[in-house]
């Protein structure tokens, strides 16, 4: 198949992938528009890891209000220079990830920063439910280990459902971001205030 100046230029808008990228990604798909997505997306995936390593000092603090200030957020979104913190695109990806945490509430930037005294709680649970619903003890396990997955996926700001495409996890966007932009980039830290909450 032919691949053609807009379906190259469809696809770096889209992707924001550089466009020798995108002509790569539409030759070796055969013309397919979502594979070429995809092909781009695992190689965004492992040019991030290439990445991950280097210091991201630089950045923004993006603040959102949402609903008439019933809920406010703070995120500190960090890059590696000065030149990408100006940039618009790396300012627009720090504002998605305000209205992500705005929406979508997580507790947790990473995986990593659930305490285990909350993973083994939301365990219990999980079992005690099991149970409850007559599910075999040989199961039990593997059923809590489930549940508390499903618990990450809503938790988890790197594992929510991106607030605008359901298909794409906010740590997925966030590796579209650095492949586009070619530095790394790090959601550092995020607070969120709702108007009337009891704080713990």
């Amino acid at each position: 198949m032919e691949i053609t100046t807009e379906m190259i230029k469809e696809l770096r808008e889209a992707t924001k992938a550089g466009v020798l990228d995108c002509r790569k990604a539409l030759e070796s798909s055969n013309g397919d528009y979502q594979k070429a997505v995809d092909f781009l997306r695992e190689k965004g995936m492992a040019t991030a890891a290439k990445r991950a390593d280097r210091q991201a000092s630089n950045g923004i603090v993006e603040l959102y209000s949402h609903g008439n200030g019933r809920v406010g957020v703070m995120v500190e979104v960090n890059c590696e220079t000065d030149f990408v913190a100006r940039a618009e695109q790396f300012r627009k990806f720090a504002h998605e990830v305000a209205l992500q945490v705005a929406a979508a509430a997580p507790k947790y930037v990473k995986e990593e920063d659930i305490p285990a005294e909350v993973l083994e709680h939301e365990v219990g649970i999980a079992k005690a439910r099991a149970l409850e619903e007559g599910k075999p003890q040989a199961i039990l396990e593997k059923i809590a280990q489930g549940r508390v997955e499903k618990f990450k996926d809503e938790v988890v700001l790197m594992r929510q459902a991106y607030i605008r495409d359901d298909k794409v996890t906010l740590g997925k966007l966030l590796l579209e971001q650095i492949a586009a932009l070619g530095e790394n980039i790090v959601i550092r830290r995020f607070a969120r205030w709702e108007l009337g909450e009891v704080s713990e």
